[in-house]
């Protein structure tokens, strides 16, 4: 076992070998739980080996169903019956298509014809979309993700028949071949600079990338899942990771009840993006604030720290008021998806919370480096995966490049896209990640912004706009931030670097400042008076509303408004 390992790695050749056995493995330990009306007093709470029987029976109903290597679309949010579907279709060698259920129904109809789609999977509350859908692909009439209601036209009653065939003898389920290296999920993106692609991946490469990580990491015995299905931050990592360890996995009813479910589920772990990290840390700002404790707070972190430095760790009793907003037990959160200000870090970390910043996209199944819970670089998104070779190409005076990443997790290509997937590749198999970045020494990957995002000014400097943008990010009253090369009319020469700023306007309001743009052009220029020259920011804009956002809750760019005049 390596130095910083803390779980025995633990391969399986195909999803069917995974489902197999964690049934075996962690028979009544609890899978998955879940409120069937989020007001419900207490979970419903479902057993590996009933998960593992659920997954079985829909999957010889399905293959009776002729779908076997078809492929097979799920448009639905975070669900039991979306997770058994997941483990079902690529047990029986199928294609799983998860869609966003968000997307307008034309949206969805269109990419189901390109991908092909021979059954759909789709929830009850948006099932007016299916018409559209199953007619633009010729898929039969859809079903409805749902277990708990009545049978006819759902889930519930595909597991029944699906119960009943291998009652009478039907093995099929475990006869199927499974080809791990085959087409098995297909993700199409939904990109925050323009339209998404269709991401091929193989079960060879989702269950390689799991297992090469999860051994490092120092997981708790439950999680509650808050991040959507149809990306593979929020599939492949949430389900095959936490199952694979016979984690329990309490799905979440909604960004609106999370609050209060961290505090009655209690979880030892959380998986995130950094939306999350950053709203719960203004909100736990915003309470020490409120109770006039924000100087008492700051003291006991620097007495905390200072103890620590001789092993003497109190931060759960000196902490512990704060801690219980989530539940108590949070230890470790996992974030990816964009840089995280280290301002929260030091803050999480002194409170008792470790949070691993991580690296990953949906080429790449998704992840290429982490941080490991025993060996961890501030600023860093990690160390790269055994099964990766991670590169900078071209890498400038500072050792900046765009990534490289080459290893079984990359994928296929980009589906009935060959010049996409042309452009996407190097000639020695590398993927082009459109990422910036560099490694350090310590052979940590540091993250210096997107390709499609970079400025490039007149003089030939470079600025990223994540770099700027994690500076703002924990100012008080400020939700979302996008630093940009604002364009006029008149020139070049009157073009600009724009901070638009989306505040916290309930923050504001509570606090007693009425003129935001007078309040954020502060911090705006603290930041012009300590940077360089070439960094400052030239124009501040304030919306009134929400930016646009993809189901991450990441701000697409292309649909911003980049005019300054």
């Amino acid at each position: 076992m390596l130095r910083d390992q803390i779980h025995e790695k633990v391969e399986y050749k195909t999803m069917r070998d995974l489902v197999e056995t964690i049934g075996d493995k962690y028979t009544d330990k609890p899978s998955f739980c879940y409120r069937v009306n989020p007001r419900d007093p207490e979970p419903k709470k479902v057993s590996y080996t009933k998960l593992r029987s659920d997954i079985r029976a829909l999957g010889t109903e399905l293959l009776a169903r002729g779908l076997g290597g078809k492929h097979i679309a799920v448009i639905g949010k975070h669900s039991y019956p979306w997770v058994v579907s997941y483990f079902a279709i690529l047990s029986i060698g199928s294609v799983l298509v998860p869609l966003d259920r968000d997307w307008a129904a034309e949206d969805l109809a269109t990419t189901a014809a390109k991908a092909e789609i021979a059954f759909v999977l789709i929830d009850k509350d948006i099932l007016s979309k299916a018409d559209l859908i199953c007619e633009a692909c010729g898929a039969p009439a859809p079903f409805v993700l749902d277990v708990d209601g009545e049978a006819d036209g759902t889930m519930k009653g595909l597991i029944a028949v699906g119960e009943g065939l291998i009652a009478s003898g039907d093995d099929s389920f475990h006869e199927v071949e499974v080809d791990p290296d085959k087409l098995s999920l297909l993700v199409f993106t939904s990109g925050t600079t323009g339209k998404g692609k269709g991401v091929m991946l193989t079960q060879t490469a989702i269950l390689k990338d799991l297992s090469d990580i999860i051994p490092f990491i120092d997981f708790g015995n439950k999680t509650v899942n808050v991040l959507p299905p149809h990306h593979t931050y929020g599939s492949s990592v949430t389900l095959l990771g936490h199952a694979s360890l016979g984690i329990e996995i309490y799905i979440s009813s909604g960004i609106r009840y999370i609050l209060n479910e961290l505090k009655a589920e209690k979880p030892g772990h959380l998986i995130l993006v950094p939306l999350y990290l950053e709203t719960f840390y203004r909100r736990i700002q915003d309470n020490i604030k409120k109770q006039g404790k924000t100087k008492l707070v700051n003291t006991m972190i620097k007495v905390s720290n200072a103890l620590r430095k001789i092993g003497i760790d109190l931060r759960r009793k000196f902490f512990g008021q704060i801690l219980e907003a989530f539940g108590g037990d949070l230890k470790l959160i996992i974030c990816g998806g964009a840089p995280i200000n280290t301002t929260m870090l030091d803050f999480f970390e002194a409170i008792g919370v470790r949070v691993l910043n991580g690296y990953g996209i949906t080429e790449c199944a998704p992840i290429v480096t982490v941080n490991h819970s025993k060996r961890t670089v501030k600023g860093s998104v990690g160390f790269p995966l055994s099964i990766n070779d991670v590169k900078i190409n071209e890498p400038n005076e500072n050792g900046e490049g765009e990534i490289l990443v080459k290893g079984v997790n990359v994928m296929l290509g980009y589906y009935k896209d060959e010049e996409a997937t042309a452009e996407a590749m190097t000639e020695d198999g590398y993927f082009r990640t459109g990422d910036y970045g560099k490694i350090g020494k310590n052979g940590a990957l540091y993250i210096t912004g997107r390709k499609k995002n970079l400025i490039i000014l007149s003089n030939g400097k470079n600025v990223y706009p994540e770099e700027i943008e994690s500076e703002f990010v924990a100012i008080p009253g400020l939700l979302d931030i996008i630093v940009y090369e604002g364009k006029s009319k008149r020139g070049s020469d009157y073009d600009a670097i724009v901070a638009e700023i989306y505040p916290d306007y309930d923050y504001l309001e509570k606090n007693g400042i009425t003129d935001a743009q007078s309040y954020f052009q502060k911090f705006v220029d603290e930041h012009n008076s300590t940077c360089v020259p070439y960094k400052k920011i030239g124009v501040l804009k304030v919306r009134t509303e929400d930016f646009p956002k993809n189901t991450l809750r990441k701000i697409m760019r292309f649909k911003l408004d980049v005019s300054i005049d």
